[in-house]
Order: C-alpha cells, then structure tokens, then sequence
C-alpha cells in the first residue's frame, strides 16, 4: 500500500511541474543512416512496445572522468550499479530489475560482450571506453531479439563512435580523491577525399581505490578505419587493453564496518614472527584484444544491409597468495622435515584464463510505407582454457616448474536466427512481431579447483523466443503499447561447477504509456516476468569471488517503473524516475541444520523493492551546466531466504557535476571543464555484499546446525573528480 501511495504521489509531482534523454526514431521511416545500421537490427524506436532508455554522448560525456559504464548507466531506471574499489573505478557491476550482469545481454556495435563460459559481463576490461562511444541503448526485461545469450533483465546496446567529416584532435586529463587519474588521447582524420577516415584513442587511467589496495591501474586504446561511398560503409575496428587491479572481492563484516571500512582481508599472511602481512602482489591481471569488420550496404531506399565479423583474444591470470595452505588440497606430496610431517605451506598461485572467441552477425532491414522488418542472426564461437598453477612455495618443493592444480576447457558454439516486423495498419495502430531460433552446443570437461571435482558437460538446448506486442496512437503526444516476450537461456559454467542446473525460461508482460509533451515526456510502464528455473543469486561466491546461483523453481517479478522528462524553463530541468517491485520465489527450498525446509514465498535475493533516480539540470547558458544526481535504493535481501542477517540497508546518495565550456580559445576549438564531487552529503553506505552457510556437526546426538556469515562491500564518502578536455 505504500508503494502505491507513493507511486500516485510521483506521478502527482510529474504532472505539476528530459527521463532519461527520449529516443529518436531516426532508424524507422527514414532513409537509413549507415553507421547507425551496424546496430539498428538489435534497437529499438517509440513505434515498438518495448521499454527502453537512450543515453547520448553528451550524457555521458558530461560524468566521464574515469568511472566505469556502469556507474555512468547508474541514474537510469530500474539500475543498481555497484563497485568493488569503492569509487567506480576497476571492477564495477550492474543489476537492472534484480537482474544480475550475467543474465543482462551486452553488445557492441552489435557482437556480443558477454562472456560466452560464464556468461557474465568484465566491464574492467573496458577501459575508458565511454571515451569511445556514440550512444547506449538500454532495453528492459526481454526486449527484441538480439545476438548472444537471452536478456532476462535488460539488454545494453553500445555503439562506438561515428566517423566525422573533420579532422580533430582532443586531450582529456582528470584528477580527483584516492590518487586517481585519467589520461586520454584522441584524434580523427575525418574524411580524406571523401571516402576514408581514421580514428584512435589512447588511455590510462590509475587510482588507489578507496578499499586499502584496491587499486586499479588500467591501459586501453581504440582504432578504427572507415570506407565509405553513397550507400556502402565498411568499417574495422581494433580495441583493447589491460587491466591490473588489487583484488577486493573478500568484503568485511559487520564488526569491521564499525572499526575498519576500507580493510581488505585480500593477500592477508601471517609470517614467520606472527606478524600480519599483505602480499603485494594480490591482483587480478588480464587483456582482451577486439578486432571486428562491419559491411553495411543500402541495397535501394528499402533494403539495407550488415554483415560483421569478429574476434576477441583474452587472457590473464589472478594471482593470490594462500597463507598455510593444505597441500594435499594444491595437489602437492607432504614430506618430513627435522622429523615433523609438514602437511601446509604459504603458497602463491596464479589461476589462469585464455580464451579465443570468434563468429559472425548479419542483417537484412526491409522499410517501406507502413512496414520495418528485419531479418538477422549470427554464428558465435567460444573457446576456453583454465588452470591454476602452483609459483611459489614457503616450505614445500614443486614437482615441476608449473605444477597445475585444476585444468580445464570449454567449447561452446552458439547460433541464432531471428525475423521480427512493425506493421502500422493505420494512423492509430501498430503490431510487433518477433521470432527466434537459437541452439547452443556447449562442451567442457576437465579437473577443478576443489580435489576430486570435475567438471563434465556435454549439452545441447534448442530455444525458440516468440515475442508479440501493439501500439495504439490516439493521437502525437501519446501512445500505449502491450507487450509479450518470451526468453530461454542455458546454465553457465558456474552453474555446472556447482551443481546440476536446468535452463531456465521467462515469460514477460509489459503494458505501457508514453507521452510527449514540449515541456513534458513521461514513459510509465507494468511488468511481469514469470520465471521457471530461474537461476537466482544464492549470495554465496566461490573460490575466485564468483556469485554462485541456484535454480529457484517458480519465481516472479511484478513492477512498476516510471521516468520523465521535466522542462521548467529554458534553464531548469528535472529527470526523475522510480521504479516499484515486488519479486518473489514460490515455495523455495533449502536446507538448513541438515533438513530440507520449504520456506513458502521468499524475497528474491539482490531485488530492492524501491529504486529512485533524479537529475536536476540547471544550464544558465549554453556554456555553464550543472546538474545534481540522486539515487536511493531501497533494502535488500543478500540471499532467498528472508533472513534478518542477510539485509543490506537502503541508501541515498548525491553526487554535483558541474561543466564550463570556452569556445575558440587561441589554438583549441573548445576547452571543456569538468568538475564532480560524488556522494556530497558523505554519507556511510554499502551497496552491495555476500551471504553464506555453513554446517558444524553438533556435539551430541549427531546432524548439524547450520551457521550463516555476512559480508559487505563499503563505498568512498565524500570525493571528487576533475577534469579538462582540450579539442583542437
């Protein structure tokens, strides 16, 4: 009843006084604009019943100095973005309607991002590439078909940047708390005779983190080579880079959050004398290289186009040191020393990933009179290998060089095939129609971290995602769309480490409203998703700091989201947006002092009930912006069970961003000014954590009892960022 109260309350504001910025339709009706073809088959318009979000350059522009996307994606609707560092630097994550990154379906330029084997996505292995990108689509729930694995809470379409008619040249530098700093280079050749243009991107970024070594220190560069003539883009891309970061993935729990927020128990030994030690060397190492080829052609006004390529090399290795590991447990020989039997010793590990993935998209887009269809799919491969290796020991001697102490592959193939269409059949309605077929053939096998586990898996599914919907447009400030979407996706490889997980499937309902005003958008929206087997988080992570997850049987989701766009003046302007839920597992099991307990209906762990963003803009001219970001996030449940210990508490934080622009100055086309202080109010808060179990037999009369522990994630008080961008 609250949240409804509330709701109605909103909506009363709204009506009495730019949501996130509103989209263009620029891709439908219109002839299309060609770079914009290489992602116009995975996107969508007003015209579709699909709810969805556009971020533009400028917006993003504006907070980029140095945090990753998805603290950027952070004010937009129904998104909890959370961060490891504590400042949004590194490694970050993102959950959009409770739904974790690895069931969030990531694109670039069309390709799939995604990790094929753990289905997750590394936004650290994308340095600075906000510096890279022309807009972001964000689609919630299902949305319309795409490439790699199903979207079970939003998918997030990123194209690159667009080729410019004039040469430029830009350097960016930004400066703010816990050492941090960003170095950008970039340049554009724009067209040369017409038809070619060259591009790059040079960064570095490095901070110290706000958790005690968490730092991050991160290099990245972008090229690209564009061909064009009247109606054929080619375009190449070559991106990539490297990322060393301290690892911060053990938390602290409650006592420590009084003592010690920014304690990181990563790389904590005890030598020899008994004194507390950190091995300096706790990181996280990796580089991924892309490269991929786009073929656009405009066929006629109605037929366009796209075939793209692509390849993406990765590996790297974490490195951790284990203080008196068991050597039986690291596969190593115990031997005798002085007499004494010496079963344990500090040992430093590197656990190893090397990975290949390659494959092909396509696309055919038909538009004319009252028709869009298009026509698509693509052909991916993953190839994967993982091991652990044993580079340094205290006591005991290496067999070899690289003693190994897990080993394993994966080779996943995956297909799709996708038609969907929009038929105006007149002025005032509109049908969506949407079908796709999909296999997955995934193989891996191989021994694994724990002594004895193996990992054995030869699957093969076969999804089919039929999605259907209509608009009704009484009129040019509104429309009403309803919408149904199905959506499949296989387990990932966590998953079949950690036990034996069926696919799970979800059926989406989204009703909607949109009207645009002038002065006034406001987008408002229903949804349900009614799950079967969905694999929730169990709050519980493994060896590595990976969320482990579990099928749940019957789940829902039912919410209610609403974003604006709120002109007041030519110089005041206010983007709020709120969204209200409730997510439910039926009749979900556990077991707990040894005895399988049905707990009945129990909150959905990692879904706060009450998510609310705001941004007021103030711009006095066209030069001067300064605007002020809010996010509250309500209470949420660390794990399924509903237990008190597993909450994490609700937040609210502010961050001031400020912009000065200075046109034609000497030498510079423009110099930009940056300014941001995060978190203004410096308020105390965790925005994200991990809940675990554990068994100890009883003393007596045999069976268990079950404890549970909690950890936390601390974010930075009060800190700042600025920067100055100098465009020649």
């Amino acid at each position: 009843m609250k949240k409804l109260v509330f709701a109605c309350a909103f909506l009363g504001i709204l009506w009495s006084i730019e949501a996130q910025e509103q989209p263009t339709d620029s891709l439908v009706g219109k002839k299309i604009v060609l770079d914009e073809a290489v992602v116009s088959a995975l996107r969508v318009t007003t015209a579709t019943p699909v709810t969805f979000s556009n971020l533009s350059k400028a917006s993003i522009a504006k907070r980029n100095l140095g945090q990753d996307i998805p603290v950027l994606l952070n004010f937009l609707p129904s998104v909890v973005s959370t961060t490891f560092d504590g400042t949004g630097i590194g490694y970050t994550d993102i959950r959009i309607r409770g739904a974790d990154n690895s069931r969030i379906n990531v694109t670039l330029n069309g390709i799939p991002y995604n990790d094929a084997d753990s289905q997750a996505t590394f936004w650290v292995n994308l340095q600075d590439f906000a510096s890279s990108i022309e807009n972001i689509q964000v689609q919630r729930g299902v949305g319309t078909s795409t490439n790699g694995a199903g979207a079970f809470g939003a998918s997030i379409n990123v194209l690159t940047d667009n080729y410019t008619e004039n040469a430029f040249a830009e350097i960016s530098n930004a400066f703010g708390s816990f050492n941090t700093r960003k170095h950008t280079v970039k340049f554009g050749t724009g067209l040369l005779g017409d038809h070619f243009a060259f591009s790059g991107r040079l960064s570095r970024i490095e901070s110290d983190g706000y958790i005690d070594r968490a730092f991050s220190d991160l290099s990245s560069y972008f090229l690209s080579g564009v061909y064009k003539s009247e109606n054929t883009l080619i375009k190449a891309l070559v991106f990539g880079g490297e990322e060393i970061t301290g690892l911060s993935f053990a938390g602290v729990d409650a006592a420590t959050l009084e003592t010690n927020r920014r304690f990181n128990a990563d790389g904590l030994f005890i030598d020899s004398n008994g004194n507390q030690q950190f091995y300096d060397n706790q990181t996280d190492n990796y580089r991924q290289d892309h490269y991929q080829l786009h073929f656009t052609h405009q066929f006629n006004n109605n037929w366009t186009g796209n075939a793209s390529f692509h390849y993406t090399y990765g590996r790297g290795f974490f490195e951790q040191y284990i203080d008196e590991a068991s050597l039986a447990f690291y596969r190593l020989p115990t031997f005798t020393a002085e007499g004494a039997l010496v079963e344990n010793s500090d040992l430093v590990t590197r656990s190893h990933l090397n990975s290949d993935f390659y494959g092909t998209v396509f696309s055919l887009i038909y538009d004319k009179d009252a028709v869009n269809a298009v026509f698509g799919g693509g052909w991916n491969r993953y190839d994967g290998e993982q091991f652990g290796e044993i580079i340094f020991t205290e006591f005991a001697q290496l067999p070899n060089p690289t003693t190994r102490f897990f080993d394993n592959d994966s080779d996943k193939k995956d297909f799709n095939i996708y038609a969907k269409a929009t038929f105006d059949l007149n002025d005032a309605f509109a049908v969506f129609a949407d079908a796709q077929l999909r296999t997955v053939d995934y193989e891996a096998g191989g021994s694994l971290f724990e002594p004895g586990a193996t990992l054995a898996v030869d699957e093969n599914y076969t999804f089919f995602n039929p999605k259907a919907g209509i608009t009704y447009r009484p009129n040019a400030s509104n429309s009403i769309y309803l919408s149904y979407a199905r959506a499949n996706r296989e387990p990932a490889r966590v998953d079949f480490e950690n036990g034996n997980p069926e696919a799970e499937s979800l059926n989406d309902f989204e009703l909607g409203w949109r009207l645009n005003k002038r002065n006034f958008k406001l987008n408002t929206n229903v949804f349900y998703l009614d799950f079967t087997n969905q694999l929730v988080l169990t709050g519980q992570l493994d060896e590595v700091g990976f969320p482990i997850r579990q099928n749940s049987g019957s789940s829902f989701r039912l919410g209610l989201e609403i974003d604006a766009t709120i002109k007041l003046t030519d110089q005041w302007s206010i983007y709020p947006n709120v969204a209200l839920s409730t997510n439910k597992n039926r009749d979900f099991v556990v077991e707990r002092d040894g005895v399988l307990m049905n707990l009945g209906e129990t909150n959905i762990s990692f879904s706060p009930e009450v998510i609310v963003g705001n941004t007021i803009v103030y711009q006095p001219t066209d030069n001067v912006s300064l605007s002020f970001f809010s996010k509250y996030v309500g209470e949420q449940y660390l794990a399924n069970i509903d237990a008190e210990s597993s909450l994490l508490d609700n937040y609210f934080v502010n961050d001031l961003n400020v912009q000065w622009t200075l046109d034609n100055i000497g030498i510079f086309k423009a110099i930009v000014f940056t300014g941001q202080i995060n978190n203004i109010f410096d308020v105390e808060y965790e925005n994200n954590g991990f809940f675990f179990s554990f068994d100890v037999p009883n003393d007596a009369g045999g069976g268990v009892t079950t404890f549970d522990g909690t950890g936390f994630y601390p974010q930075a008080g009060i800190n700042f960022l600025a920067g100055a961008t100098l465009k020649f």
